[in-house]
């Protein structure tokens, strides 16, 4: 075991990012999207509550702004696909439908900017979006005017039949130049990974993307959650060393909260997003939400490690005997230098807890002073530990639990 920490950290020390520099998504952007809780529901006739509308963004909105969100940095209110018209204006432009979007785009951006956050849309590379309205293949450039004269402050571009793997780069680069063509700091989000074959060029994407989608749809179920930690945790192409200030891998949305997950697995969810450094963008009804589930994305504790200055997305050092051990090195105003965050996760989805034991020295850590250790989640002080001692405790079925160790003075 003590090797692969060894071989993970020399990982982490030679990991360096080569990103879009538009000066935005400094630490992983944080907000909601629609997709996973609301889907593509358009009828306002049968389902005005919950259908893909003006009401709705205004009310999540409405909500994000009172009830604690904003303040702890949830900025974004994301549309996903649905929201346009069946087909382009006379003019050629992109338009929100007229039944569900009475008042246009730039009425929107406007309320939601007047609540002190920030509106996010979505587009498709290809002839069509995923769920068949118009595409932006042949507009790209007029498709970033519009959205910047809606001043809209995100775009989501997705790839959905959007042709050739030479025709998708070509495409994602040059909205990059058109969306800085604009003059408007618009957050770019790219799902230019998922459609690019085997060969994916990381760096690219992270030249021209501030955050970008790399596997499958997150889904309301454990399996899917955990599944798409353990593709974070194989890191196949070494997107993780990619990642950084202004780049960020995006494992797609925030489910807990809503229906498939118990609270264990959406403390697992919350805790996995925080300590890889991804984007947060819940998708749930915060208009009716748990308690629960609403302090954990209020966690101050996890959202700390999540925007950690440092920017180094945790890496799996360990997977077995039902646990993955990852690591992630922090440094800040709440941490300083030689400070890591641990997490375990028990991937069994039966049985009772399970013991984890290990010394600090063999997770990497040295310093003959010592460390103090902190339960993550509710701030538990765990005392100080030299790095001979051991770090020991119980994680419950699709649980997880992190702590904080940091070097005394």
């Amino acid at each position: 075991m003590t090797q692969l920490f060894q071989y993970a950290f020399l990982l982490l020390m030679l990991s360096g990012t080569e990103s879009l520099d538009n000066g935005l998504a400094l630490t992983p952007p944080m907000g909601w999207m629609q997709w996973e809780r609301f889907w593509c529901n358009t009828n306002c006739t049968k389902d005005p509550h919950n259908c893909i509308s003006e009401k709705l963004f205004k009310e999540i909105a409405d909500v994000m702004a009172s009830d604690g969100y904003l303040a702890a940095g949830y900025r974004y209110v994301a549309i996903d696909d649905c929201w346009m018209a069946p087909e382009r204006g006379p003019d050629g432009r992109l338009r929100p439908d007229p039944d569900r979007f009475p008042n246009g785009m730039k009425a929107l951006a406007d309320y939601v900017h007047s609540k002190g956050l920030k509106l996010g849309i979505y587009a498709d590379m290809g002839n069509q979006t995923c769920q068949k309205f118009p595409g932006s293949k042949f507009d790209l450039k007029l498709d970033a005017q519009t959205f910047a004269d809606w001043e809209v402050d995100m775009l989501k571009l997705d790839c959905c039949h959007s042709g050739s793997h030479s025709d998708l780069q070509e495409g994602f680069q040059n909205m990059t130049v058109y969306l800085n063509q604009t003059g408007r700091p618009i957050l770019y989000a790219c799902c230019w990974p998922v459609c690019a074959g085997p060969k994916k060029d990381y760096k690219s994407f992270a030249q021209h993307c501030n955050m970008w989608r790399n596997y499958r749809d997150v889904r309301d179920s454990w399996e899917n959650v955990y599944g798409t930690i353990d593709f974070y945790g194989n890191n196949t192409g070494h997107f993780q060393e990619i990642a950084g200030p202004g780049a960020w891998n995006d494992p797609d949305e925030l489910v807990l909260g809503d229906f498939g997950l118990s609270y264990d697995q959406e403390r697992a969810q919350f805790g996995m997003w925080c300590m890889m450094a991804s984007p947060l963008f819940m998708s749930v009804d915060l208009r009716n939400i748990r308690p629960r589930s609403k302090d954990l994305l209020l966690n101050k504790n996890l959202l700390i490690i999540h925007s950690d200055e440092l920017g180094v997305q945790a890496y799996r050092v360990f997977k077995g005997n039902g646990l993955d051990v990852w690591l992630r090195p922090l440094r800040s105003k709440y941490f300083r230098a030689g400070s890591y965050a641990v997490a375990v996760v028990n991937y069994i989805d039966h049985s009772g807890p399970v013991q984890f034991s290990s010394s600090l020295q063999d997770l990497g850590m040295h310093i003959t002073a010592g460390y103090k250790v902190t339960e993550a989640f509710e701030g538990k002080d765990m005392g100080k530990l030299l790095p001979e001692d051991l770090l020991m405790f119980k994680v419950n079925p699709t649980g997880i639990f992190i702590v904080t160790v940091v070097p005394v003075s």
